[in-house]
């Protein structure tokens, strides 16, 4: 029986894994998600830990973002970054 439970474990493990980086999937760059970071804590914070919520409220406050976060943003909306 302990083998399957450690079976059972690894399985979960794996999957919560995966599951992890599904969800870092398309939410921007390792530089775009540091440049809105502290945005994001500092605006945004309530929204903590959706990342569809903060990105809402990052774009609803663009003009009190810091100049690198607004950069990511106005990257996205021309098209020129995929920041989503």
């Amino acid at each position: 029986m302990t083998r399957l439970m450690q079976a059972l474990f690894a399985t979960m493990v794996v999957a919560l894994g995966s599951a992890a980086a599904f969800a870092q999937e398309n939410r921007g760059t390792p530089e775009q998600r540091a440049a809105c970071t502290s945005d994001a804590f500092r605006l945004c914070s309530a929204y903590i830990p959706d990342p569809s919520g903060v990105e809402a409220c990052l774009r609803f406050r663009k003009a009190d973002l810091s100049e690198g976060c607004k950069a990511v943003f106005e990257q996205a909306s021309t098209g020129s970054v995929r920041a989503r």
